[in-house]
């Protein structure tokens, strides 16, 4: 079995002549809502065996802050594929995964990341900045996670579910 969380980046500040698109910094309230997410996670027990985050400033941001909250020393890799990435591209990042690693978070963008969702689960979800999807995977191996072969077993939003 593996676990999957996808993260969409937390809200982040916004556009600019002056900034270019993956420099863009996180938000104050994006900064609260990874806080949040952070929270959740440590209450729920919840311990990554790597993070595979975007090189985009604001996905950097959220999974430090993400991760320092939740008190995780997760192994973190930043990968410039999942910036813009098509469901296509962001499977193949995850078929690269190492097989020791059997709950991995994945920090990155819309739309790829509700594609993939729905490629993977076979539901159409909204992510909203900050939202975390669970996704059960019944496989042996990272390189098996193929269409329709997880369950969406939870999605949390941090301004519904952490206040």
């Amino acid at each position: 079995m593996r676990t999957l969380y996808l993260l969409r980046h937390a809200k982040a500040a916004p556009g600019s002549d002056t900034v270019r698109d993956p420099d863009r910094p996180l938000s104050d309230q994006g900064r609260r809502q990874a806080r949040r997410v952070g929270e959740y996670l440590k209450n729920q027990n919840i311990v990554h065996d790597l993070a595979l985050s975007s090189t985009a400033l604001r996905a950097r941001e959220t999974t430090e802050v993400v991760l320092t909250e939740a008190e995780c020393a997760a192994d973190v890799r930043y990968d410039q594929r999942i910036y813009e990435a098509t469901r296509q591209q962001l499977l193949e990042v995850i078929s690269e995964i190492d097989d020791g690693n059997s709950r991995v978070l994945l920090v990155g963008h819309n739309p790829g990341l509700e594609e993939l969702i729905h490629h993977l689960t076979d539901h159409f979800v909204h992510l909203a900045t900050a939202t975390l999807a669970k996704i059960d995977l019944p496989v042996s191996e990272w390189t098996k996670a193929t269409g329709h072969s997880g369950q969406l077993d939870s999605l949390v939003k941090p301004d519904e579910v952490f206040g």
